[in-house]
């Protein structure tokens, strides 16, 4: 959610359980202000909080000129002072994944867990001990959520011929229609079934806000839930995979936005709830 209009989106999702305090509020408001200022950044959204067995995590991603590819993520442990989050290789973030359990709540605790050996056919051969910073950890936690449910309405983003993406400044909301189907919700992340499509399927898409991938087509089916609230006033999308994160919009305007409120624990049970 944008950090300039934090105030009104808590309150839409206050019903789907993100409730803040008026300190973490205030805190947020101006850190994140401020970070927005520092940094340079075009914009600042507050991406959620992963809470931990001794603290908690409130993670902010700060934009550039591209909305998709252009964003840095910093965490904050107190809403005041914001340290950036480390960029990993695929190997790193594989291992990163492979930690079970909560968060301890502190980012220089050292999670381990033991890798199987190469070799399994023999009997004494034993597994090598992996050590994961809880930074790195979070960082491929987020980066994990952000992939699999960051959410954009229909038209609410579009690229540019030099191939930026940009808000949509003709974007004037979906109808209660259109918020009310999954297929008027797209993921927020490089496309990576696009190209699967068919010749027919592509003939009736519009490049220029077409370009990602429906969230009608996850699997397993029924890994979201979508709800109408506030008489229709209010649509809220929440994801069975990751439970804690609900993206909300208003039908008719361009109001929408996101928030993870969790432990960083994917729900891996969903495929035998449905």
């Amino acid at each position: 959610m944008d950090a300039d209009g934090l105030h009104l989106s808590l309150d839409y999702l206050g019903s789907s359980g993100v409730i803040l305090s008026t300190e973490q509020k205030a805190s947020l408001q101006n850190s994140l202000l401020l970070l927005k200022n520092r940094e340079k950044f075009a914009s600042v959204e507050l991406w959620g909080k992963i809470t931990g067995i001794q603290g908690e995590y409130f993670i902010a991603q700060g934009i550039g000129n591209d909305k998709l590819s252009d964003r840095k993520c910093h965490y904050s442990t107190d809403c005041r002072k914001w340290a950036q989050l480390p960029k990993l290789d695929d190997s790193a973030r594989a291992r990163a994944l492979k930690v079970e359990g909560r968060f301890m709540g502190d980012a220089s605790y050292e999670a381990e867990y033991i890798e199987p050996p190469v070799n399994s056919s023999d009997p004494h051969a034993t597994g090598q001990t992996v050590v994961v910073r809880e930074e790195d950890r979070l960082t491929a936690v987020v980066d994990a959520i952000s992939h699999d449910v960051a959410v954009a309405p229909r038209g609410a983003y579009i690229k540019n011929p030099q191939e930026v993406v940009l808000r949509n400044r003709s974007f004037r909301g979906l109808s209660i229609a259109e918020a009310s189907n999954l297929n008027s919700y797209f993921h927020f992340r490089p496309a990576e079934e696009l190209d699967k499509k068919s010749l027919i399927q592509k003939a009736n898409l519009d490049k220029a806000i077409d370009f990602l991938d429906c969230i009608e087509d996850d699997i397993p089916h029924g890994c979201w839930s979508l709800l109408l609230e506030q008489g229709g006033q209010l649509v809220t999308l929440k994801s069975l995979w990751w439970l804690g994160f609900t993206f909300y919009h208003v039908p008719g305007t361009n109001n929408f936005g996101s928030f993870y409120n969790g432990f960083g624990q994917k729900n891996q049970d969903l495929p035998f709830m449905l």
